[in-house]
């Protein structure tokens, strides 16, 4: 999840009483709801390196203690007081396994088990962000506000934000509970179909950001990846559905994949997407490939791409991974991380 639900999250759970147990209670857990994606610092080594990074060895439960002792030791540092060690170090605890948990709901995932597993860990419930997840948050930050300035009015005892705080978390649990259903409800109208008279090898329904009934459906065939619209309580319609073919196991393709880049981005994908096109770069004729992950793109568009630009003997000149749509590398200028 984004930053700010992360952050909402640990004021929600401080202020539903934990706040009282232990000095800097609420500082320390809305510290500890953020501190995993510390791993942002590897940015300053390349997009790559954070991407190989990112949800790794932070968020994982072998480091969820180094994490929130992490914590504690910096408000510790900040705030020379004397300190419940024991008190604030499990809320710590509390405000890491917040932040891991909320991970583990959407569809990026997180690799909970490392170094002892490489697996990746995603239900698909929530996108990155969520615009109701994030009003229901918002209101229980903002609300205990309005209410004293009316308690200062009329005279009397400024309320805790427990209610709004308790308001908050509870939306939360029960929009997802339900999300839950309704995600069930649109895997079992994809893995019912057939497509090309063959089952589905694998299916995935992605969470929409602003409504709960709409998803974005892939599927898996031995030949095919399909993206299409569906909607909870309406027929499936393949009809608009975009196909992308598998390619054939190709010299071009086989040195891409042996890149650094295109080996870590093919572990890290669920719905791997390539394209192929020749290209002129003025310096070079060769052939320039675009790796996807239909999660989050497709070729020329959305996020996280890999590109390479390959001379006409399938020599790799470059290997590039980007955050961004990658419509403008490979084509002569390296414009994002760069494995030679």
């Amino acid at each position: 999840m984004d930053n700010i639900t992360h952050s909402l999250t640990g004021l929600a759970l401080a202020r539903l009483g934990l706040n009282r147990i232990a000095p800097r209670a609420t500082l320390l857990l809305i510290l500890s709801a953020n501190v995993p994606d510390l791993d942002i610092v590897c940015l300053t080594r390349g997009q790559l390196a954070y991407f190989e990074a990112h949800r790794g060895y932070t968020h994982s439960l072998i480091c969820l203690p180094l994490m929130a002792g992490l914590c504690v030791l910096i408000t510790a540092g900040i705030h020379r007081e004397k300190q419940r060690w024991t008190r604030t170090f499990l809320l710590c605890c509390l405000g890491v396994g917040s932040h891991l948990l909320l991970d583990w709901t959407n569809s990026y995932g997180v690799r909970l088990l490392v170094p002892f597993s490489s697996r990746w860990f995603h239900s698909d419930l929530n996108p990155l962000y969520d615009v109701w997840v994030l009003v229901a948050l918002i209101f229980g930050a903002v609300w205990p506000m309005f209410s004293r300035l009316v308690s200062a009015e009329i005279g009397d005892r400024p309320p805790s934000g427990r209610g709004s705080a308790i308001a908050a978390l509870s939306f939360f649990l029960i929009f997802d509970v339900a999300r839950a259903a309704l995600h069930k409800h649109a895997l079992g109208q994809l893995e019912a179909r057939l497509y090309e008279d063959t089952p589905a090898l694998q299916v995935a329904a992605l969470p929409d950001a602003f409504t709960p009934f709409r998803w974005r459906g892939i599927v898996e065939t031995e030949t095919t990846y399909r993206a299409l619209a569906l909607r909870t309580g309406e027929p499936l319609n393949l009809e608009g559905a975009q196909i992308f073919y598998k390619p054939a196991v190709t010299r071009a393709l086989s040195n891409a994949k042996a890149t650094n880049a295109f080996q870590y981005f093919l572990y890290f994908a669920r719905f791997p997407v390539w394209s192929q096109e020749p290209v002129n770069t003025g310096r070079v004729i060769g052939t320039r490939l675009d790796l996807t992950d239909l999660r989050f793109g497709v070729p020329g568009g959305g996020s996280f791409h890999c590109v390479a630009l390959e001379d006409e003997n399938a020599r790799v000149l470059e290997s590039i991974f980007t955050f961004g749509d990658g419509s403008g590398l490979g084509r002569g200028t390296v414009q994002a991380e760069s494995d030679r």
